[in-house]
């Protein structure tokens, strides 16, 4: 009888090993899947994060322009061109042509 006991217990534990064994493959199968969606949004973000980057940088560049004609329009040349575009100002003593069109 206590042989047959032996065996028996032999036999649950080589049966609860290769339950243990297969719930960590299990797992490591899960963990693998789940490694590669992770690894593909992670490029996902990055590409994303590199648009936004050009983003801000364009964004910078139009600001920067924008700085620059600030300060343009606050010239006196500025205000001259208006003055002769827009108003048809001259100077006393100037002529001026205009297109016939």
């Amino acid at each position: 009888m206590a042989r047959r006991a032996a065996y028996r217990k032999r036999r649950q534990n080589k049966f609860g090993m290769f339950l243990a064994y297969t719930v960590v493959v299990m797992l490591l199968i899960v963990v693998a899947f789940s490694s590669v969606g992770l690894m593909a949004k992670k490029e996902a973000y990055r590409q994303k994060e590199i648009a936004l980057e050009q983003q801000i940088a364009q964004e910078e560049k139009r600001a920067q322009e924008i700085e620059e004609f600030e300060k343009y329009t606050h010239t006196k040349k500025y205000i001259e061109e208006v003055a002769r575009d827009r108003l048809g100002l001259v100077y006393e003593g100037e002529i001026l042509f205009k297109d016939e069109n």
